[in-house]
């Protein structure tokens, strides 16, 4: 062999176009699964553990430091949905492609995708310039309140790269069958927000003590570590996708429109949950204050209990993507029996425990005897909601990941806005009990969990009349 035909040592070898034989094709589902799901249910945990480590930080300056940050959230909850969105629509695309042994279109829309993030974060920077003053001059009247919010929440939108690069080339990552690499890339970041919150925040060491500043600084540092290792283990670990600038910015309309497509039930998912919140809590306030906090301890528990079916959903969707793309539909099904299987037991068993240390959990959150009182009927009722909400979880994007997204987006509008809302209110108006509204939530989750079975159901008979 000549040199110039010497492989470079710079360039992961790719495969030939008749070996091209992923992981997520071949190898048996139970395991696959396993390897998939797993890192990225410790990727999850790792970010709730921080977001943790961030707000005990940062209640150290003071309390309106924290309050500060909590009214960041609406505004942070819009940048995150789009940047979910649009990783969840990547992460379904690629996989399908490569399946389907179509590289060039894999690698349009790993272009095109990149192109979309430039666009949002322009729109994101111009935000934290201009409209984080106005943002908080809505909420409050407080100064303390409204300076340190502002001095937070435009450093989190005018650095926002790490946030949109780092979440896409994860989902890139796990795509097409690394999640480890996710992990690592997410797991970096992480542990970098937690070292450097407090150096920052308190001016520990060599460094100046920049308060809230210093609690924003560290989170964005972080997400532009974990952005930079998932991009270099894109570059230089993943054989399957090629990044071009040029064709960065030659983006595909086709593609544009695929990966919103997939991606918006997920952005509409993030934003109605903002809403509903809202909504809920003026019905809780007519009760007392109390119950919003209660409310406020149930979303918090909810969300650590559906940690492990967000991670299923992250390992489940490319091999879902990749063997619908090849026509490999046993692949397909055994593949979400699996995943649904294990989450449904999951969450029983978190029922049954979390029925047992209600106290202990509300003693956790400091309550006070009129919170307990309130808490421990709120808990029991809401934790039955778990199984059913861990199904709806895994069944709507099992429907996202086989171009079903619509179904996903009539399962999101319903379980986090319209009979969520609509049975808080209606339970209200029919008993005007405090106790009687908690069962609106597993009200909500079970309603749900029947129309995804039937909503699944039809779109099993389109997939074995494809």
């Amino acid at each position: 062999m000549k040199k110039n035909d010497e492989p470079s040592r710079n360039t992961p070898e790719r495969p030939s176009d008749g070996q091209k034989q992923n992981k997520l094709g071949v190898m048996p589902v139970g395991p696959l699964l396993v390897s998939m799901a797993l890192p990225m249910m410790v990727s999850f945990f790792i970010q709730a553990m921080y977001n943790i480590v961030d707000s005990i930080f940062v209640a150290r300056i003071s309390e309106e430091a924290l309050t500060a940050v909590s009214l960041a959230f609406p505004a942070q909850q819009i940048m995150n949905a789009i940047a979910i969105g649009t990783g969840v629509g990547i992460s379904a695309l690629i996989p399908r492609y490569i399946g389907m042994n179509d590289q060039e279109r894999a690698d349009t829309v790993a272009n095109t995708g990149i192109f979309l993030n430039l666009c949002h974060i322009i729109v994101f920077v111009l935000l934290g310039f201009f409209m984080t003053k106005p943002f908080y001059e809505m909420q409050t009247t407080v100064p303390q309140i409204a300076q340190g919010g502002i001095t937070y929440l435009r450093i989190c939108l005018i650095i926002c790269m790490g946030n949109f690069f780092g979440i896409y080339f994860e989902k890139m990552l796990t795509g097409t069958g690394n999640a480890t690499m996710a992990m690592i890339a997410q797991g970096s970041g992480a542990v970098f927000n937690i070292i450097f919150d407090p150096l920052l925040i308190f001016g520990i060491g060599p460094f100046p003590r920049m308060g809230i500043a210093g609690a924003a600084l560290a989170t964005v540092l972080g997400q532009v570590l974990a952005a930079f290792i998932a991009f270099m283990l894109c570059m230089k670990r993943n054989p399957w996708i090629h990044i071009s600038v040029r064709d960065i910015f030659k983006p595909a309309w086709n593609a544009t429109r695929e990966i919103y497509g997939i991606g918006i039930p997920s952005m509409i998912t993030i934003g109605l949950t903002s809403v509903s919140s809202f909504l809920i809590n003026q019905i809780l306030l007519g009760y007392s204050t109390t119950a919003t906090a209660v409310y406020g301890i149930w979303m918090k528990l909810q969300n650590f209990c559906f940690m492990p079916a967000f991670g299923m959903n992250n390992g489940m969707i490319p091999i879902l993507s990749y063997n619908y793309g090849t026509g490999n539909l046993n692949r397909v099904k055994k593949t979400l029996r699996y995943a649904l299987t294990s989450i449904l037991m999951l969450m029983i068993t978190l029922t049954l425990i979390l029925e047992v240390e209600t106290g202990t959990i509300l003693t956790l959150f400091s309550a006070s005897d009129n919170m307990r009182e309130i808490g421990m009927h709120a808990l029991r009722i809401c934790v039955l909601s778990l199984t059913f909400g861990g199904g709806n979880i895994i069944l709507s994007s099992s429907m996202q990941a086989l171009r079903h997204a619509r179904f996903t987006l009539i399962m999101n509008v319903l379980r986090n806005l319209i009979i969520l809302t609509g049975a808080f209110m209606l339970l209200s108006l029919m008993f005007h009990d405090l106790t009687m509204l908690w069962f609106a939530v597993p009200f909500n989750e079970g309603v749900v969990f029947v129309i995804a079975v039937i909503l699944y159901r039809k779109m099993r008979r389109h997939l074995v009349a494809r």
